[in-house]
């Protein structure tokens, strides 16, 4: 009697902890799996005055990329994977004094050289950052739009770097990448891996301007807002 009392006892507790247990166990059978990843380009480190090329301007349509991104005076905008400043100065005009431009690279020289270049150009309306690989490193709630300009191909965790960038954005803050499609390593990426990794970062397409940069030999313009 007594071991068949033993036995129902043991067998509630077997229950009661299969009972308990089970709705972690389904979670974690639920969870997206994560991020692989993929290859990316080595980040350029060479002579950054080869990106000064005359009629880039007109082959990018700036104007138009500063539209479709909402950059307008007393905005805040991050460049990131800044390079040589490029995008940047003319960003920081754009704004003027009411804004600021965020340079963002992980190459100490960039920094270096966008920093002298604003103190020669006289700009009070620029910041530079030394970013990492999956983190801007921009303060929170700051940014109006963004820009990634034959840049995420390098990036080293786009979907970590992405999910990071959130926190920055403000309300309705509009993030633009402009790249050519490729594999990863040969300094492009296929437009669908980045619509992909950026649906994992939380983001969705807005707008899409590949018109704007075909002149300049790259393949897409893509807008994407947070969900």
């Amino acid at each position: 009697m007594r071991i068949a009392r033993l036995t129902s006892v043991c067998a509630l507790l077997v229950v009661a902890l299969l009972f308990v247990t089970a709705p972690s166990l389904c979670a974690q059978s639920t969870a997206p799996p994560p991020a692989q990843h993929r290859a990316t380009s080595t980040p350029y480190s060479g002579d950054l005055s080869i990106f000064e090329t005359e009629g880039r301007d007109e082959r990018l349509h700036t104007d138009g990329i500063m539209k479709a991104l909402a950059i307008s005076p007393g905005k805040n905008v991050a460049d990131i994977g800044a390079g040589s400043g490029w995008f940047t100065v003319r960003a920081a005009r754009r704004v003027k004094s009411s804004g600021m431009v965020y340079a963002v690279d992980i190459n100490p020289e960039a920094i270096k050289y966008i920093e002298n270049r604003i103190r020669k150009a006289q700009l009070n309306n620029v910041k530079t950052v030394l970013g990492k690989p999956g983190n801007p490193e921009l303060p929170p709630d700051s940014i109006d739009s963004v820009l990634l300009l034959k840049t995420y191909h390098e990036v080293a965790e786009p979907v970590e770097l992405l999910r990071n960038l959130r926190s920055s954005l403000r309300l309705g803050a509009r993030v633009g990448i402009i790249d050519r499609d490729g594999n990863g390593e040969d300094h492009g990426v296929h437009k669908q891996v980045v619509l992909q990794e950026a649906e994992q970062a939380g983001y969705r397409l807005l707008e899409e301007h590949d018109n704007l940069v075909v002149d300049d030999h790259m393949d897409y313009f893509l807008v994407l807002v947070v969900k």
